[in-house]
């Protein structure tokens, strides 16, 4: 275990932040790579396993209901130097992960291919999109339990073992894809279906090698069978922090969705070139979003430790790096956007829709870095239902205004990115105040030392706040 209740905060947030980010890139070159070769398939395929991949958005919201969980609940175990509960929440969540992927598993191929078929902008991008999914939903399962052995790690301030495993796994992946998709050495190209064998295989062997760490190597926190039978006050615990946050991705599946829909009606090159530049704006966020993965536990730990005024600190140190990366970003799309696209095509109708969706976009960057932030330290205090009505916000603010735009005379795509400016600058306000609230309630008095201090100390270690 790393103790982050010593030490100056900005520290503990770069050396954590660092390795994080490592870790999301290569998690993020799984999509780059498959998309990559999968563009030299056409806009078909693009949009297919574009519109497909939305999907990952719910489980992502639910491996962040079982991640933030974690972590929270662990980091704050931790500050208060009780190892038995880490543990007892370590093998509680890896109980959760192995459920979620059997779910997982069942609705990928039941639903899947409806679901494609609903969003694709014609039969031959439906195609490409349900091959894709079928062979990918397997390494969507096993994500479950890649974050349940993260998480766990990093509730205890250590990250290096998962960034290893990100690049390993990642390497593979990269080794697989042309062989899976392309048919190099086999002659035996399978296509969309290729790219979604290649994850699977790829992330089946990540988990292999977490898990042989945590069998050799880890001594805080370790893999027992014998407290994978279901505790009920542990597994409430858990869902209580890590729902809402996992709502906050199901948000997330649902804006994507309804974007595909809407600009279905301008057919494949739309949806690739959205695609593209979705993908590209996802990686631009990493480091940001390693930011608030760290300042999660390093908060955390604080939290736990009751030391409130370096939970304030956490917050002030993680916004103002945030904001000064986007706004870096922010500078670099409205340069040169299309530098990015032509990574992935050479078609002038999907340069065009990828740039511009990337220079219209890129000014809610700033406010998209405010956001992590929140929802960091809205983990940290152990209360995710504010971030999660941060972002229940936008389905009001921005999905219903799409949807009606879509159906007007006139509709242009990028109405759909001026809107999402405006209504993520809204959030990001939302999330502020929420924050804002939540220290007024629980940090102010626990510092006085008053008996709803006590009170309020209490609950933090076991995530009820």
């Amino acid at each position: 275990m790393k103790d982050l209740t010593q030490g100056p905060i900005p520290r503990h947030l770069v050396s954590m932040a660092v390795p994080i980010a490592i870790g999301m890139v290569f998690q993020t070159l799984y999509y780059l790579v498959d998309l990559y070769f999968v563009s030299r398939l056409g806009d078909a395929a693009i949009a297919g396993v574009s519109s497909a991949g939305t999907v990952s958005f719910v489980i992502l919201a639910l491996t962040q209901m079982l991640g933030v969980g974690t972590v929270a609940l662990v980091s704050h175990a931790a500050g208060a130097k009780d190892k038995a509960a880490a543990n007892l929440i370590f093998n509680q969540s890896v109980l959760l992960s192995g459920i979620c992927g059997v779910l997982t598993l069942l609705a990928g191929f039941l639903a899947g291919a409806s679901f494609v078929r609903h969003v694709a902008a014609d039969p031959a991008a439906a195609a490409a999109g349900i091959a894709y999914l079928y062979w990918y939903t397997p390494g969507l399962a096993l994500q479950f339990a890649l974050v349940a052995m993260a998480s766990a790690l990093r509730g205890t301030g250590i990250v290096r073992p998962a960034m290893l495993v990100q690049m390993l796994t990642v390497l593979l992946n990269a080794l697989l894809a042309p062989i899976l998709i392309a048919g190099w050495l086999t002659h035996r190209p399978l296509g969309t279906a290729g790219a979604g064998l290649a994850t699977s295989i790829s992330v089946f062997f990540g988990v292999v090698l977490l898990w042989v760490y945590f069998v050799r190597l880890e001594h805080y926190v370790g893999l027992d069978a014998r407290l994978w039978r279901p505790s009920a006050p542990v597994i409430r615990r858990l869902l209580n922090v890590g729902l809402p946050a996992g709502g906050e991705f199901f948000m997330m599946f649902i804006i994507m969705s309804v974007i595909y829909w809407a600009i279905r009606g301008f057919g494949p090159p739309a949806q690739a070139g959205f695609g593209i530049g979705s993908r590209v704006m996802q990686a631009m966020f990493l480091p940001v979003m390693a930011l608030a993965f760290a300042v999660a536990p390093v908060a955390g730990q604080n939290m736990g430790a009751r030391q409130y005024g370096r939970v304030r600190e956490s917050f002030r140190k993680s916004t103002l790096l945030s904001c000064v990366l986007m706004f870096a970003l922010t500078l670099l799309c409205q340069w040169r956007p299309q530098v990015f696209v032509r990574l992935f095509t050479d078609q002038a109708d999907v340069i065009d829709v990828g740039a511009t969706y990337l220079r219209v976009i890129s000014w809610n960057y700033v406010a998209t870095g405010i956001i992590f932030s929140c929802s960091g330290l809205f983990q940290a205090l152990g209360n995710t239902v504010p971030s999660l009505l941060s972002s229940a916000s936008r389905l009001i603010t921005y999905v219903l205004p799409v949807v009606w735009l879509s159906r007007q005379p006139g509709f242009e795509i990028i109405q759909v990115w001026h809107l999402s400016v405006a209504t993520v600058a809204l959030q990001a306000l939302t999330s502020y105040l929420l924050l804002r609230r939540e220290f007024r309630l629980k940090l102010p008095a626990a510092a006085a030392g008053t008996p709803a201090a006590a009170a309020v100390s209490a609950k933090a270690p076991d995530g009820a706040l």
